[in-house]
């Protein structure tokens, strides 16, 4: 039975796992070198100016407890900003802000893929549960079928990550436009605010790269050797 600490599985998603390890480090590396960086507006100021330039004048602004758990709800049209972005003047939090702002803009606008991504969210995080239980069950009660259906509903999730990877991507893009062209920062001083973004764009190719490669993993488990084990 292939369980998450199983050797296979984690030999499986190992380079998944470093990618991600090492994209989370350079966030922290990245975000705390740009903090020391001024900037002439605080995070939740730049977002604001940024949303209020392109129209967006319905999405609200929040802050939230917590650390670099910045997010744009769709459903309520509110972007949350965390403690240290909402009221932080310095680059990281201008660059965390201003992606933040990118999405409720593709929001806004309509951009496509965001659409996907939105319509994919529940299906997804059905999948990467409910999936993964009908797997193991499948497996446990000898039904192939069940199993298939299990790795098709965590498909989902799957499906749900590589849409999402080419959404941050372009949110982070909107981002690093909207600060130069609405003067919030200046070019020279973009660098800074491009090393926290790219480094945040890897923690997503990460996580696509380990719901593909597991993936993979429960498929080939049902039809290579381990899963005729299952099934004698």
């Amino acid at each position: 039975m292939p369980l998450f600490f199983d050797p296979a599985y984690m030999l499986a998603v190992a380079p998944a796992i470093l990618l991600a390890l090492w994209a989370q480090w350079r966030v922290k590396s990245a975000f705390a070198a740009a903090s020391r960086e001024p900037a002439p507006l605080t995070g939740a100021a730049a977002a604001r100016h940024i949303l209020d330039s392109a129209g967006a004048t319905d999405v609200e602004i929040e802050p939230i407890p917590g650390t670099l758990n910045d997010h744009y709800d769709p459903q309520k049209k509110v972007l949350r900003l965390s403690e240290g972005v909402y009221g932080s003047r310095s680059l990281a939090a201008v660059g965390i802000a201003a992606h933040e702002a990118g999405h409720a803009l593709q929001d806004a606008q309509s951009f496509s893929l965001m659409t996907i991504r939105n319509a994919a969210v529940n299906f997804a995080n059905v999948g990467s549960g409910l999936g993964l239980y009908m797997f193991m069950f499948g497996l446990m009660l000898a039904s192939r079928p069940l199993a298939w259906l299990g790795i098709a509903l965590f498909a989902g999730t799957v499906l749900f990550q590589v849409v999402n990877l080419p959404v941050e991507i372009d949110a982070s893009n909107r981002a690093k436009a909207q600060l130069v062209s609405l003067g919030i920062v200046p070019a020279a001083e973009m660098p800074a605010v491009n090393t926290v973004l790219n480094a945040a764009a890897w923690t997503y190719v990460a996580a696509t790269l380990q719901s593909i490669l597991a993936l993979l993993y429960y498929a080939s488990y049902l039809t290579g050797g381990d899963g005729d084990s299952d099934r004698s």
